[in-house]
């Protein structure tokens, strides 16, 4: 009964509000989401990327495309932040934040006009209505403070580990598609035939959802592994993701009787770095190159498995 109402309630209002309508919703070219993109820099003058991401709950590679779209209009700027250079920083430009008050008018104007046609003596009602709903719904929503959980990948999850590598990176670096395709045969490699003994992927989820993840595969040098697809979703980090995905690996290779845990990786990936340094790898060389549609400096690093003196038992 409740979803039927919810339901029902959902398409009566975005029906009177005409959220369907492209070219009714406030008159304007913008979409819904557009709008709330708008609305949300214009409120936040000093925005990060990610920070709109989890704010909104929107795709990063849907925003973008959204914030390119800006771009190309004049709307916003993108600089590296200051605090992390992996993140971009979104700013409005003078005629983005003229476009962002015009929205808001016309908005506020749409709803004065709404509640206008509500008799004078049930709009105090309607107010403690709304409250009552947004109060009743936010309490429902998950809080976020669960812990991080390890499991094995389950039907999608692969998929899921292509796409989220090809939006996050195309987002946050700007790599084009061949990075999604490296990173598809990777995958692809894995799911088509692995050794469940010596070869292993992990799925991070948190409040039910994925958040990152990593695999321990084969390398082609004898009893060496190798890390591969580390990701954790923008949304996610800081909560110790990365250290406990690199960590499963290590524990994994150490077990199955490899000798080393290799990786390549990339400078710009300074937090992924960060993690490899204090989970003991070293790095062993590297190397600039161009790959992805950008110039890169590829780097391998080691860890140490077994002490090299140890006689095997």
């Amino acid at each position: 009964m409740v979803i039927q109402e919810m339901r029902a309630f959902n398409r009566f209002y975005t029906n009177l509000i005409g959220a369907l309508d492209y070219g009714r919703h406030l008159y304007t070219p913008y979409t819904l989401t557009e709008s709330r993109v708008l609305y949300e820099l214009a409120h936040s003058p000093r925005t990060d990327a990610a920070d709109l991401r989890g704010e909104l709950s929107l795709d990063a590679g849907y925003l973008s495309r959204l914030l390119g779209k800006f771009e190309r209009d004049g709307l916003v700027e993108r600089t590296p932040s200051e605090e992390d250079g992996r993140r971009q920083r979104i700013t409005l430009t003078g005629q983005g934040r003229r476009a962002a008050t015009l929205l808001d008018e016309r908005s506020r104007e749409a709803v004065g006009t709404l509640v206008s046609r509500v008799p004078a003596g049930e709009r105090e009602r309607l107010v403690g209505a709304l409250r009552t709903v947004r109060e009743t719904l936010e309490h429902a929503r998950p809080a976020g403070a669960g812990e991080p959980v390890l499991r094995e990948p389950g039907p999608g999850d692969l998929g899921w580990t292509v796409a989220r590598h090809g939006a996050l990176y195309a987002a946050e670096y700007g790599w084009n598609s061949e990075f999604e395709g490296h990173v598809a045969r990777i995958v692809a490699d894995f799911a088509g035939g692995h050794d469940a003994r010596r070869e292993r992927a992990w799925i991070a989820e948190l409040d039910g959802r994925p958040a990152g993840s990593v695999m321990c595969v084969r390398d082609e040098a004898p009893d060496t592994a190798r890390l591969r697809v580390l990701l954790v979703e923008p949304a996610a980090r800081g909560r110790g993701i990365g250290e406990l995905l690199v960590r499963a690996v290590v524990d994994f290779a150490r077990e199955a009787g490899y000798r080393d845990l290799v990786l390549w990786t990339n400078d710009v990936l300074t937090g992924a770095r960060r993690i490899y340094e204090r989970s003991g790898f070293v790095l062993v060389s590297e190397e600039p190159h161009h790959s992805f549609g950008a110039d890169l400096v590829g780097q391998n690093w080691r860890l140490p498995l077994r002490d090299p003196g140890a006689v095997p038992g």
